[in-house]
């Protein structure tokens, strides 16, 4: 493998991008963050219609693009009560449960405001209700404020979104956990993708793009493959492994540590069946350069890949991801040497690109 990043470096950027809150279709901070982030290795940068920042490293090969999306899972103010408590819906796939009892921080017309999401305590609860699980229209956010009026003045409104309060920390071996890992792992690898490809000419056209609304229908990689229509595609992205408590190997055998994860099919097919080529091309360029991979199929969720390939024509394309314990929940784990082989894959892919397409 070739000699990698500063590590230090790489963790600090993903530490500076978990940390940072932006919704479905409310990106903005994390697209300002990933502008100044990657500005300085391309030539050009814009955003699109729908949000999706676009950054170009200009070359006269073919034209690949290689997509992470920026938003997270989070909530939205759906009611406010007499007594100011703030009633949400769930905006992307949340298991009910591990939201409960968990810090915020809501995003109001005045700024960042914290809260707690709070239910009703088990100790008024009847024998059969401590038996079923909280579902997510039985609990509240309470930000302290004294009733509806007092919560309007803090800057609450319908529509008004918030997300989970968790910070970036470093565990053992290797490892770190935080939110939003799904997907922000894979903006810091696009990041240092570009740094690393911006040190030397390269055959191909690449566009950079941090996607909007992944998380609610891969909304904006369908609009811009639309738009840069690529000879080829990548998106970069997580996916889970069985290497914990609660999982089969028959599942996923998959594993924390192993390499990024190259992906066959996902979503039972339903989603991405990866191109032929696609996969010949990044498995030879993982065993030539000795970069240790994992080969993924799915039966659940699915990436931008999906859009991206049914775009137009058909647009030939793949996913390349980190493993990742516990996605959509507040404690995402993965290891950081992961981190560093995949963007070494995608970086070694593109210089040789021209031998595939």
């Amino acid at each position: 493998m070739e000699k990698g990043g500063n590590p230090k470096e790489i963790k600090s950027l993903l530490e500076k991008f978990t940390n940072a809150h932006g919704i479905s279709g409310f990106e903005d901070d994390v697209r300002e963050l990933l502008e100044k982030e990657i500005e300085p290795y391309v030539d050009t940068l814009r955003k699109d219609n729908m949000g999706n920042l676009i950054a170009i490293k200009k070359g006269e090969g073919p034209s690949i693009m290689l997509a992470a999306h920026m938003d997270e899972i989070g909530l939205m103010v759906r009611y406010i009560d007499d007594n100011g408590f703030l009633r949400f819906v769930g905006i992307g796939g949340w298991f009910d449960q591990t939201l409960l009892n968990q810090r915020v921080v809501v995003r109001g017309k005045k700024g960042f405001i914290p809260g707690v999401i709070g239910s009703k305590p088990p100790h008024v609860m009847k024998e059969d209700d401590r038996k079923k699980p909280v579902k997510i229209e039985d609990m509240f956010i309470d930000i302290g404020a004294k009733d509806r009026e007092d919560a309007e003045n803090l800057g609450i409104e319908i529509g008004t979104t918030a997300s989970i309060d968790r910070e970036f920390v470093s565990l053992a071996n290797g490892k770190v956990t935080s939110k939003a890992f799904d997907d922000r792992a894979g903006i810091v690898i696009l990041i240092e993708v570009m740094k690393r490809l911006s040190k030397h000419k390269i055959e191909a056209n690449v566009y950079a793009v941090g996607t909007v609304q992944e998380e609610v229908g891969l909304k904006g990689a369908r609009t811009c493959a639309f738009g840069i229509c690529p000879n080829l595609a990548l998106a970069l992205d997580t996916t889970i492994p069985g290497d914990h408590p609660g999982i089969n190997k028959t599942d996923s055998s998959l594993e924390v540590g192993k390499g990024p994860v190259i992906t066959v099919a996902d979503a039972s097919g339903r989603g991405l069946i990866a191109h032929p080529q696609v996969l010949k091309w990044l498995k030879d360029t993982a065993v030539e350069n000795k970069i240790p991979y994992q080969l993924g199929v799915g039966s659940g969720g699915t990436t931008d890949a999906t859009s991206i390939h049914l775009t137009k024509e058909g647009i030939p394309t793949g996913t390349v991801s980190i493993a990742t314990r516990y996605i959509h929940s507040p404690v995402e784990v993965l290891d950081m040497a992961d981190i560093e082989a995949c963007i070494s894959l995608i970086v070694k892919a593109i210089e040789n690109v021209g031998r595939y397409f």
